[in-house]
């Protein structure tokens, strides 16, 4: 069964038009829990009641409204709303291409898969094509959801990603961050060099898992086979790095030999702690 598009409408460059669709490229995903009366473990109904006189309101009763004084509102009608929407609620059009290495990863949000209508195919391979070959990526404006989106079309895989991306005003800027004021060794410098390529390796998402959401299943599985749960043991506390070439070096060290190997963490907890060291 093919998913739902979340969006559909043109894509514009100069006087080429192609029809699309966008698809979600990604979601967060976990356990979830219902809310359940303690003593006979029914769920609990949430409902939404009238503060002024208690009653119990179907959402059919509910309507928007925006406060413009402190408990006054202007009412809001969804068909008012759809009277305002701009252009850009059925027509994406790409406004500059840019570098892709000049957009800072901060600005993105969301990501989508754009794919052609079929009258759409060859101009979005073309675009597709050259954008691959440029290694230019476009930005565009794009309306759903009640908001007008700026958003990033980049290649992947043969077709185009799209990105919504955060306005200038939504990064916030945090004004005790950056560069600290330290003196960095050359020396240090170089084995910290080392120590990220001994750690080096090809991405591959499939490494990466979420260690709570796999334990949560555990304790589900555990708590209804009547078992007992076995708490996970927590890292010790580390002490601040003193002296930090030190540290590098036994960092490096324990880089260098095979992962999990019995010889290795026998070695690792007989060496005295660099971390705890003078210089």
């Amino acid at each position: 069964m093919m998913a739902a598009s979340v969006w559909s409408g043109y894509l514009t460059f100069g006087l080429i038009s192609m029809p699309v669709r966008l698809f979600s490229g990604a979601r967060s995903s976990g356990i979830s829990f219902n809310q359940l009366h303690r003593t006979d473990h029914q769920r609990v109904k949430q409902q939404l009641i009238c503060p002024a006189d208690g009653q119990v309101l179907d959402r059919s009763e509910i309507v928007k409204g925006y406060e413009f004084r402190k408990d006054e509102y202007v009412i809001i009608d969804p068909e008012e709303i759809k009277k305002i929407e701009p252009k850009t609620a059925k027509t994406m059009e790409i406004l500059e291409f840019v570098q892709s290495s000049d957009v800072d990863p901060v600005y993105f949000e969301s990501s989508y898969y754009m794919t052609p209508e079929e009258a759409g195919r060859r101009p979005y391979a073309l675009l597709t094509k050259a954008l691959e070959e440029s290694e230019y990526v476009a930005i565009a404006k794009l309306t759903m959801h009640n908001r007008e989106y700026t958003v990033f079309l980049r290649p992947h895989k043969g077709g185009m990603m799209l990105h919504t991306m955060y306005y200038k005003d939504e990064v916030k800027e945090l004004e005790s961050f950056g560069a600290p004021d330290v003196e960095i060794k050359d020396a240090e410098l170089k084995v910290a060099h080392q120590l990220i390529e001994a750690l080096a390796g090809d991405w591959d998402p499939d490494k990466y898992h979420d260690t709570f959401q796999e334990n949560l299943k555990k304790l589900i599985e555990t708590k209804l086979e009547g078992g007992e749960v076995q708490e996970v043991e927590q890292p010790r506390k580390l002490a601040p790095v003193i002296d930090l070439m030190a540290a590098l070096k036994e960092s490096l060290e324990n880089a260098k030999k095979p992962a999990g190997s019995e010889k290795s963490t026998q070695e690792a907890e007989a060496r005295p702690k660099a971390r705890r060291r003078q210089g």
